[in-house]
């Protein structure tokens, strides 16, 4: 039992969440509102891999764009600790 605790423990410790934000026009619309949010899954750490959203097609227009970002979730990083980094999902709101 003393095992197990230990091993959730230093999951829940070397998990962490993290935020990539990119502000590109100041917003026309409710500020902070996210048209689009969606798990992107990535396998090995992400190694190699990319995702493309087209965020200009989402909102309407290039001007339209008021904010891109990425987020490693707590739960995204719950699920990459569990496979051991094989599976290392992301979040991405437009």
């Amino acid at each position: 039992m003393k095992h197990l605790l230990g091993v959730v423990l230093v999951t829940l410790l070397l998990s962490s969440c993290a935020t990539q934000s990119f502000d590109l026009n100041q917003p026309v619309g409710p500020a902070d509102q996210a048209t689009l949010e969606e798990s992107q899954p990535f396998f090995i750490s992400g190694l190699g891999q990319n995702t493309l959203i087209d965020a200009a097609g989402v909102c309407g227009g290039p001007g339209q764009v008021a904010r891109v970002e990425t987020e490693m979730t707590v739960l995204d990083s719950i699920l990459g600790g569990l496979t051991f980094g094989i599976y290392t999902p992301r979040t991405a709101r437009v």
